[in-house]
């Protein structure tokens, strides 16, 4: 059964960085799109970035282009998700997902992770 563990999260001052993981096990990365996305009380979950199992193609919510870099490295089983210039409204509980498609699709995941806080605040 695939599982994915997150880590990394934790309290950082605006204008931080923090780097998420997300290891996978019980299959291969490499047959996997694997997509992070973030929540906050009270509204719906997200789609924050996504990258493809084909060829490594990369997708970005508008509100974090040019401040999340999303990489995988198929022989760790691992995807990270960098995190720059973080602002409080980058607050919210960070989850990754795997898919079994070959492209980025926010609306279909098979697997989840259960979920690091990610705070920003000073």
């Amino acid at each position: 059964q695939v599982q994915l563990k997150e880590s990394g999260g934790g309290l950082v001052e605006p204008g931080g960085s923090l780097r998420l993981s997300c290891k996978v096990s019980g299959d291969s990365l490499r047959f996997y799109t694997i997509a992070w996305f973030r929540q906050t009380p009270g509204k719906e979950r997200e789609g924050v970035s996504c990258i493809s199992s084909n060829y490594g193609s990369t997708d970005y919510k508008e509100a974090v282009k040019g401040r999340f870099t999303i990489s995988r490295n198929n022989a760790e089983n691992t995807v990270y998700l960098e995190m720059a210039d973080l602002k409080p409204e980058d607050t919210a509980v960070y989850y990754c997902a795997a898919d079994s498609g070959e492209w980025c699709d926010y609306a279909y995941q098979d697997y989840w992770g259960r979920g690091p806080q990610v705070t920003v605040s000073s």
